[in-house]
């Protein structure tokens, strides 16, 4: 099928859109960073509890979560201070109505010492979540396990599953927004071929990008290493989960997704194709079109026309109920395809766990439909209107109907879900989901205000004339076919001209040996014929003459023209391909500027192109803040998490270790400083422990160290700790009471010599 387009002036285009990249690269890089902390099922408590000396070894180590999670007999590992797993690796699921908790069965007898916990999950929102934590039994050992650091949904393979995850919705958008486009208003588009590549490249990412969540799911859930993309075992793990059955049934539909576009552009495109364009079937070679010429014959007229090879006139009313099923079909199917890919997020991710599920499905399902008609018919819009012919009036004005109605779906839906994710105002500014979402209510204000401006370009708009809104076949056809009679015929002309040039030059020559022969036999030559109407004689070697210099050889009496010339005759020679090939881009090239020069003399148009490519802009970077808002925290679980850890957060009540680095200015005045305070909590007996190294990492003496806490806020302190010194660099000290939780700071005094002195002070978050 081809259609035809304008080539635009690409340089305002290509700048909107690179700073629009920019900013969204900028977001991406900005938020990646952040995505294993942006787990939304976070640990808010345990048994024994982070930190804490129990004085007999318990039965088993429970987990208790904000919300459902996916874990595994490998989930919860205990291992002892020597680093050997200790637990009976059976998980057990001690979860009720109302809370989310696991555990770990542990063997009778455990020695002391101190047991490190590490686990990892994934939530029911299809996010991974890990940690680890330490208690100790009788008294704490010198020596923990070393954990390895947890890479599930960081690392490369988080960043790539990040990505893939924002093309994957992009893919949504331009599938969804851009068939909307075509068959709610405008069905002439499904014959553009810009149009057509939007849609189908949208298909594309959203099938690949599928295809490769599937492959990193399991390491972005499990060891984060990327070559676990081809383990076929942790592939048939992955298609057993929530998340995995909603890719598969993801690429279900797109499979039914690919028939809808097939049909858009096949028989939908065809059956809008205008009564005088060029069918697939249109007899004759000479573009002659056989529904023009049967316009006025009955059924037995429009049979004989048949059996004589003519196609028959097409019957008006069969077209429009033909147009009129097909819409109806392409509608209704359309509509269940994009609902069901919709829902291919919604039972996967935010809406289907916390706060009402039953209803935030089906929200986000709208949500992300109103989304979708809204950008990704924006897309076909921007598309038509610079790789398009002229788009009619009355289509961007449906348009701009349709986009109204999808804003007011998208604000409505949007209410729903912030009030069911952040719960209170405090958390819109306290919370990084809080803040996100106030950064993509800013740009779907100004979204909203641009759209405001084209609305206004819109009313402004004249109508375009028809013979601007042939059918793209039809123009491109008839341009194709100008450009080659113009280049034929321009080559034909410089072949005839070359061509009389060398009959000229063979005449002179015909005529000089005739002359040089007469002198020899002592015959003075016949004179050459005077100026005057072309000779109608054959070939000068036959009747001595020769044709003037400014004449065409005839052939058969007739004088040849320049399209006789363009083909091969008998004495003249072809027109070069290589140069009718030029002469024809540069005819079309001609007439593409002509063309372009016609579309920007109307400001009305060129106001609206400039509006509505600056609405894309920012939907591209609204987009990215969209993909990052669910892959963060909502704003009740950490809320939900604060409340249970005594107003503090996941990290708040965890051994504090911090690592000081100080220099007294003297003679071995450089060293690092690491002080591990447990439990770190308040009202209970903490354990600090300090160890002073060189530069070179080994353990050094100082005459003195001393540390002590304060918290200004509520004008505690400084309360010193009395340390004691245990071996060659390091200190201890127990019993450190902190009376109240919050934000202290950690003040260490380090003296090196009897003049050399430091104070370095650091903060440090005490949980209740």
């Amino acid at each position: 099928m081809v259609t035809t387009g304008l080539r635009p002036r690409r340089s305002a285009v290509l700048r909107l859109l690179v700073v629009a990249l920019a900013l969204a690269g900028t977001l991406i890089g900005a938020l990646g960073g952040a995505a294993p902390a942006s787990a939304h099922a976070a640990l808010t408590g345990s048994t024994p509890a982070q930190g804490s000396v129990v004085d007999r070894a318990p039965e088993q180590v429970t987990l208790t979560f904000s919300e459902g999670v996916a874990m595994g007999d490998d989930s919860i590992r205990v291992l002892d201070p020597q680093g050997k797993r200790v637990d009976d690796k059976k998980l057990r699921n001690l979860s009720s109505d109302r809370v989310v908790k696991y555990g770990a069965g542990l063997p009778p007898g455990l020695r002391d010492g101190t047991y490190t916990v590490a686990w990892q999950a994934v939530s029911a929102d299809s996010h991974p979540v890990a940690g680890a934590f330490t208690f100790s039994v009788g008294a704490p050992s010198k020596t923990t396990a070393p954990v390895a650091q947890q890479e599930a949904g960081g690392g490369l393979v988080g960043a790539l599953y990040g990505i893939a995850r924002y093309l994957a919705y992009a893919g949504f958008v331009l599938l969804v927004g851009g068939a909307a486009f075509v068959v709610a208003c405008r069905p002439a588009a499904a014959l553009v071929r810009s149009v057509q590549r939007l849609v189908v490249y949208g298909w594309a990412l959203l099938a690949g990008t599928t295809v490769a969540m599937l492959l990193l799911r399991s390491p972005y859930t499990g060891s984060g290493d990327l070559a676990d993309v081809f383990d076929l075992g942790g592939l048939q793990q992955v298609l057993i989960t929530k998340p995995g059955a909603a890719l598969i049934s993801r690429l279900l539909l797109l499979a039914a997704a690919a028939l809808f576009v097939a049909v858009l552009f096949g028989a939908y495109a065809r059956a809008h194709e205008p009564a005088g364009a060029d069918g697939p079937g249109a007899a004759g070679e000479s573009g002659e079109r056989g529904a023009a010429d049967g316009a006025g014959r009955g059924a037995g007229d429009a049979e004989e026309s048949a059996a004589d090879g003519e196609e028959p006139a097409v019957d008006a009313a069969e077209q429009a109920r033909r147009r009129k099923d097909l819409t109806f079909g392409l509608g209704f199917g359309g509509v269940i395809v994009a609902t069901g890919l919709a829902a291919t997020w919604a039972m996967a991710e935010h809406a289907s766990t916390g706060l009402q599920p039953t209803v935030a499905m089906p929200v986000d399902v709208l949500h992300l439909l109103a989304v979708a008609v809204w950008l990704g018919g924006l897309a076909a819009l921007v598309v038509s209107l610079y790789w398009g012919p002229p788009v009619e009036r009355t289509a961007v004005r449906r348009f701009s109907r349709l986009a109204f109605g999808s804003v007011v779906v998208l604000v409505a839906t949007g209410l729903y879900q912030s009030w069911r994710q952040v719960g209170t105002w405090q958390a819109l500014t306290d919370t990084t989901y809080g803040r996100l979402l106030l950064v993509k209510v800013a740009l779907v204000v100004v979204l909203v205000g641009i759209a405001w401006m084209s609305r206004q370009w819109t009313g402004r708009l004249a109508e375009v004339p028809a013979a601007e809104l042939r059918a793209p076949e039809e123009a491109a056809k008839e341009t194709e076919q100008g450009t080659e009679q113009e280049a034929r015929k321009e080559a034909g002309k410089e072949a005839g001209k070359e061509a009389r040039q060398e009959a000229a030059k063979e005449a002179e020559k015909v005529t000089v040996g005739a002359s040089a022969a007469a002198a020899t036999a002592g015959t003075a030559p016949s004179p050459a014929p005077e100026s005057g109407p072309a000779s109608k004689t054959g070939p000068a070697s036959e009747s001595g003459a020769s044709p003037a210099p400014d004449e065409t050889p005839a052939t058969n009496g007739t004088t040849p023209t320049a399209d006789d010339a363009a083909s091969p005759a008998d004495g003249t020679p072809a027109p070069d391909p290589a140069r009718a090939a030029q002469l024809a881009r540069q005819h079309a090239a001609l007439r593409t500027a002509r063309t372009k020069r016609r579309r920007d003399a109307d400001p009305e148009r060129l106001g609206l192109r400039r509006s509505v490519l600056a609405e894309a802009s920012v939907a591209v970077v609204l987009l990215v803040v969209t993909t990052a808002l669910t892959a963060t925290e909502p704003a009740r679980t950490e809320a939900a998490v604060k409340a249970t850890s005594g107003g503090q957060s996941a990290e708040a009540g965890r051994p504090q270790v911090l690592t000081i680095p100080f220099d007294t200015g003297g003679p071995r005045g450089k060293g690092t400083a690491r002080v591990r305070l447990a439990p770190g909590r308040s009202g209970s007996a903490n354990t600090l422990q300090l160890r002073i190294s060189d530069p070179a990492g080994k353990p050094m003496d100082v005459p003195e160290a001393k540390v002590s806490f304060t918290e200004k806020a509520k004008k505690l302190g400084p309360l010193s700790v009395t340390t004691r010194h245990t071996g060659k660099g390091q200190w201890q000290a127990s019993g450190v009471q902190l009376p109240v939780p919050g934000k202290w700071q950690l003040s260490l005094v380090v003296r090196t010599s009897d003049i050399d002195q430091v104070t370095e002070i650091k903060n440090v978050k005490i949980g209740s």
